[in-house]
């Protein structure tokens, strides 16, 4: 079973981004798969952004990890 998170894309430099999980949980990824600009948001897999997701969409998600798992993600 995969797992893949969204994030916030806070910062575009090339293949890489700086994204923001929330929680103050900021991670460099991969963003080469994707066309991605700041300010959306991606699914995240093992380091790499695999798809752009609209942001209603990714804030339910965090929401229904929240409820799951608490703030610990």
């Amino acid at each position: 079973m995969c797992l893949a998170i969204p994030a916030r894309v806070l910062e575009v430099k090339g293949r890489m981004a700086k994204v923001d999980f929330g929680h103050g949980i900021l991670r460099d990824v991969d963003v080469s798969l994707v066309r991605v600009k700041e300010g959306q948001y991606v699914l995240v897999h093992v380091g790499y952004a695999i798809q752009v997701v609209d942001e209603e969409e990714a804030k339910e998600t965090i929401k229904l990890f929240e409820e799951a798992f608490g703030s610990h993600l």
